[in-house]
């Protein structure tokens, strides 16, 4: 099958839309991955395989994470690559640990 135009035009777009579009709640959500949420693009394969066994959100979030879904089992995701270079990276899932270092119990035990 050849991709004309219109369709290297729609598939642009696609991951254009891919590219801006944030998980807006659950554990990848803003909450805990503030201001905007996790890129869909960079949601671990594994909470994609829970929404599929499940059911994707309805509307066009579902429909798009529905997308990112086969394009990751199908082993393609490195078309996301220009998409997180242009973000600044690969999304950090997770989470850094505070350091806290407290002199004062060394003090004590010298």
């Amino acid at each position: 099958m050849e991709f004309t135009e219109i369709d290297r035009e729609d598939m642009r777009n696609l991951l254009e839309e891919i590219g801006r579009t944030y998980m807006p709640f659950g554990k990848f959500g803003p909450k805990d991955y503030p201001p905007s949420g996790v890129p869909i693009m960079d949601l671990p394969s594994e909470y994609l395989v829970w929404f599929q066994e499940r059911g994707f959100p309805k509307g066009r979030l579902g429909e798009l994470m529905a997308m990112v879904f086969e394009v990751k089992q199908s082993g393609a995701d490195a078309v996301f690559q220009p998409l997180r270079v242009r973000n600044g990276g690969h999304t950090r899932l997770r989470k850094r640990r505070s350091r806290v270092i407290d002199f004062e119990d060394e003090d004590r035990e010298a």
